[in-house]
């Protein structure tokens, strides 16, 4: 049974706001969910948790939204505006320059850096790491990342160049089976994307300067770069010449405990071979 808009169906938020615009011009139109799917082909289900605000839409999805009802960039609009409000403000800026970005450097200490991560692994980690969330919170994180991710498949993506420890591999983050598929995405991104680069730094290497954190710098179209730092709860950025050199330094150093593309590969295939083996054996 197809679920109509309500009045109390969703709250006072961007993304709140987006799903009760999406529910009332379906409903002005006098379609049904699966009529609605049809015309734009996408699945009912998908179209239905955007309306229940258990999901943002896709860009293609809010660009459709917008051409079917005659919205003009309503729908593009929202979407910008509710993706913002799901990341912490010490990380807004970050999502902004992402899009002007030439080129993302970026390292994780413990876990996948967030533009490789797959829905599931990011809703295994959000669920985790965010107590006190509700179900619906932790969708929206999760979708706010997912729209952020897009810009890998874009015409033109950024150069992306992902640095990671050997504990964001071994950390069996939502058990076997979605380290297994998170696993596989890294490998399917890199052989498709030409713009991708993934390196890990195995636990054989000892220490390096970045243990603890996380740290990204984006160079920008104008050659400007920016660097963000983040821990478990906070970010702080910077872009002062002797502040950007200082990171970048400590990522080139880093970097240089680092196994190579060929290497690194190799690490995660084996790493995905053990989780494989353990989802036969469970």
């Amino acid at each position: 049974m197809d679920l109509e808009p309500g009045d109390d169906a969703t709250p006072a938020t961007p993304a709140g706001m987006l799903a009760a615009r999406a529910g009332r011009a379906r409903a002005r139109q006098g379609l049904s969910l699966r009529a609605l799917a049809e015309k734009l082909g996408y699945p009912h289900t998908y179209l239905s948790r955007v309306e229940r605000g258990e999901q943002l839409p896709s860009e293609a999805l809010a660009e459709a939204l917008d051409d079917f009802y005659r919205t003009e960039e309503l729908f593009a609009d929202l979407l910008a505006v509710a993706a913002a409000a799901e990341v912490p403000p010490y990380g807004r800026r970050v999502l902004e320059e992402e899009k002007r970005a030439a080129c993302i450097r970026t390292f994780n200490s413990s876990v996948v850096p967030g533009l490789l991560q797959t829905d599931d692994y990011a809703s295994a980690l959000f669920t985790e790491s965010m107590p006190g969330k509700d179900a619906k919170k932790v969708a929206l994180h999760v979708a706010t990342r997912s729209h952020r991710r897009a810009m890998l498949d874009s015409a033109t993506p950024p150069q992306y160049w992902a640095l990671m420890d050997e504990a964001a591999l071994r950390r069996p983050v939502g058990g076997a089976a979605v380290m297994a598929g998170q696993l596989r995405r890294i490998l399917d991104v890199i052989e498709r994307n030409s713009a991708v680069r993934v390196q890990v730094i195995p636990f054989s290497r000892g220490v390096h300067p970045l243990l603890g954190g996380s740290l990204s710098l984006l160079t920008l179209q104008d050659g400007e770069t920016f660097a963000y730092v983040e821990s478990f709860a906070s970010g702080a950025s910077a872009n002062t010449p002797a502040r950007v050199v200082e990171l970048t330094n400590l990522l080139d150093v880093a970097r240089s405990k680092a196994l190579d593309g060929a290497e690194s590969v190799s690490l995660i295939r084996m790493c995905l071979a053990g989780y494989e083996d353990g989802i036969g054996s469970s």
